[in-house]
């Protein structure tokens, strides 16, 4: 272990000779800080900043959870429906007009093909029923094609329930 050095007479002096102008002055020797005030409070802060951000990633950006897999989509499988020919409803003396249509049923999945195929015959009276009672102008323009693939897809679901099918695709519409 070291030692330590004595204070010569020379050091005692001037350290007396320090003491006694600090007397006079009036002022007492304010200890020395190793920080001041204004670099403990950027540290601070700085602390402060890292600190909320590490714990916003940890929070929020970061699980440690595995998180599942993608869920594989099944391609929707496709059903004909058999050709659907009717006469529509007309008022007064026209001449009679018929509609012919060809549809596709869009399924979720190919699964769902026999409980489909069990139930056609009630699809197929739906479909007859619904669109007997089709006047000409209720088939005009795209919003009336929309209401019918509409209903239709509404009326399937009911005959094959608990099922249900994504929509009803036209092939074929021709009003005659």
């Amino acid at each position: 272990m070291a030692a330590k050095a004595k204070k010569t007479d020379a050091d005692e002096e001037e350290e007396s000779e320090a003491v006694e102008e600090t007397e006079e002055s009036g002022e007492a020797e304010k200890p020395k800080r190793r920080f001041s005030l204004k670099l403990i409070l950027i540290i601070v802060a700085a602390v402060a900043v890292l600190g909320g951000g590490t714990g916003a990633y940890l929070m929020f950006g970061h699980s440690k959870e595995a998180k599942p897999a993608a869920a594989v989509v099944k391609p929707p499988a496709f059903l004909d429906v058999p050709e659907v020919l009717v006469n529509l409803s007309n008022t007064g003396g026209d001449r009679t007009q018929y509609l012919k249509v060809k549809i596709v049923l869009e399924l979720p999945d190919s699964t769902m093909q026999p409980q489909v195929q069990t139930t056609m015959p009630r699809v197929m009276d739906a479909f007859q029923t619904y669109l007997r009672e089709l006047r000409p102008s209720d088939l005009e323009g795209s919003a009336g094609l929309y209401r019918l693939k509409e209903e239709l897809t509404r009326r399937v679901n009911v005959a094959i329930a608990p099922g249900r099918i994504n929509a009803v695709l036209f092939k074929e519409i021709v009003v005659q």
